[in-house]
């Protein structure tokens, strides 16, 4: 052994001691070989592991290893099965789905799922979950129809069925229906990986599922067999960006989420043991406004901030690096079926003048708007500021309320506590999966006559083709009523290190398939 090589092994031995005893897995008088494990850097601790509960994307990306829906989505974005054998029998009047399901799929209790787990599953879901309860008001019916055999029959039709099903967050998840409760206190899911344990800021740990029963279909997307690799899964909550970037460079972490964009050169020197990784088109940040209390419930106060608003200068602050982001009005790429430039002219304004007087004939009397974000996201933080002083130059206060993220997706749910919240999306193939605000009852509570109209008519046409001129006439009425701004499209950066093989860059990284050396 070369001494170069000894010296780099000692190294790796001692950060992955470190950072054992950080999660409390060590003691300073215990030395336990670890099994194949990795160390995922999170930019926050989950608020919640129930996959169900929020639209969050951290938990999504935790919780997806450890439960499944009957579809999911492969690299192209299209809807594929996963617990479900096949895609539904549609009737001839596209009302009722025969979903068959797969048979031999354990739980992790080892017992076999079937078609009285889904449907107590997704009515849960169409119960709790913010994403579930819209889908739920068009569903007339969800029953079992044999062990394995579930029936789903629709008020009328809806276009964005399966994409709902398939979509991580918020998810509809299939539970095993003796854990189903209010609270779910078991998380057994049929995923490649199992809830172990969970110490609050320390970790979240997922250990290999031996009995999983994968797909046979070769791996696409989410789409397709997966494989648990690596023994261990540990997401570690880590909400100082600088601190993940760190611990990619010391290699501390197997993999660190959302890094800042300025911390890609630092990556690109520090040679083979760190991977930069930019997934490109990964999203767009949005501003949700309250459109139920406080002063952004007026629509023309709603579209004074619109007015006041640069997005390219909230963008150039968020990303610096004009290859991390776009700044365009259109909410879907061109090229994809649903691009459209309606309402354009009422994008990056940043007219301070017309705003203030759009303010003042709406009655503006100096109220603050109350602006929530969180710097575990540091482009949120970024935009914030930008917010604050565009909105100063219109002659409107602002005030900033800088909190975690966990407790910003909590305190979003109160409408008495916040005016606009940053948070963003990844570009879905589906407009109807991002931003939730489409739905009915998701924070910001927009409702209005003419989303209900223009919504109604774009989720019943079937035919792809339609659907795509009719999303044009709702992205004209986002910007008339402005419940919220999509500021524009970024690609997202995150490191991997170089041990850590078979990764796949995705909006909600997933790491079954992937393996680890001991290099």
């Amino acid at each position: 052994m070369s001494s170069l090589f000894f010296c780099k092994s000692v190294k790796r031995a001692l950060s992955l001691t470190a950072v054992a005893m950080s999660l409390g897995l060590l003691t300073s008088t215990t030395v336990i070989a670890a099994p194949s494990a990795a160390n995922l850097a999170m930019i926050a601790e989950p608020q919640t592991l129930d996959p169900m509960g929020t639209t969050a994307d951290l938990v999504a990306t935790i919780m997806q290893h450890v439960y499944e829906p009957l579809y999911t989505y492969d690299a192209r974005w299209n809807v594929a099965p996963m617990l479900a054998d096949g895609l539904p029998r549609v009737s001839d009047n596209g009302l009722t789905h025969t979903i068959t399901l797969r048979q031999g799929v354990k739980f992790h209790n080892g017992r076999e799922m079937n078609a009285d787990d889904v449907v107590a599953s997704l009515r849960r879901w169409t119960e709790v979950s913010p994403r579930g309860k819209a889908v739920g008001k068009e569903i007339a019916s969800i029953e079992a129809k044999g062990p394995y055999t579930v029936e789903l029959k629709l008020k009328t039709l809806y276009a964005p069925l399966l994409s709902q099903l398939a979509l991580p967050t918020s998810m509809a998840a299939i539970l095993a229906k003796e854990t189903i409760a209010t609270q779910i206190k078991d998380f057994i899911g049929t995923g490649p990986y199992r809830f172990k344990e969970r110490r609050p800021d320390q970790y979240t740990l997922l250990t290999r599922f031996d009995a999983y029963s994968a797909r046979k279909e070769a791996a696409s997307g989410y789409a397709g067999k997966r494989e648990a690799l690596i023994e261990e899964l540990r997401f570690v909550p880590v909400p100082s960006a600088s601190t993940r970037v760190e611990g990619s460079l010391s290699g501390q972490f197997d993999f660190a989420d959302l890094l800042p964009v300025e911390s890609i050169a630092r990556l690109e020197r520090a040679g083979a043991s760190v991977v930069p990784i930019m997934t490109e088109s990964f999203g767009f940040p949005y501003l949700v406004f309250n459109t139920t209390e406080g002063v952004l419930a007026s629509q023309a106060m709603r579209l004074s901030v619109q007015t006041a608003f640069g997005e390219g200068e909230m963008m150039a602050a968020a990303f610096g690096d004009t290859r991390f982001f776009t700044v365009e009005p259109n909410h879907f790429p061109k090229g994809t079926p649903f691009f459209s430039t309606a309402g354009a002219d009422k994008y990056n304004q940043r007219d301070a003048t017309a705003a203030k007087e759009i303010a003042a004939k709406a009655g503006y009397n100096g109220q603050p708007v109350r602006i929530m974000a969180s710097r575990q996201y540091e482009f949120h933080y970024n935009m914030a500021l930008v917010m604050a002083e565009q909105l100063k130059r219109a002659g409107i206060k602002s005030e900033l309320q800088i909190v975690d993220w966990a407790t910003l997706v909590q305190r979003r749910n109160d409408p008495k506590l916040w005016d606009i919240y940053v948070t963003h999306s990844p570009v879905f193939p589906e407009p109807m999966l991002s931003p939730p605000q489409l739905n009915e009852g998701a924070p910001g509570w927009w409702s209005s006559p003419a989303k209900q109209s223009t919504l109604s008519a774009f989720n019943q046409e079937m035919d792809p083709a339609r659907r795509g001129a009719l999303w044009g006439k709702v992205q004209q009425v986002i910007y008339d009523e402005a419940p919220y701004i999509n500021v524009g499209k970024f690609n997202s950066l995150s490191a991997r290190s170089q041990r850590l093989q078979g990764y796949l860059p995705s909006a909600w990284p997933f790491f079954w398939n992937t393996s680890v050396t001991g290099k």
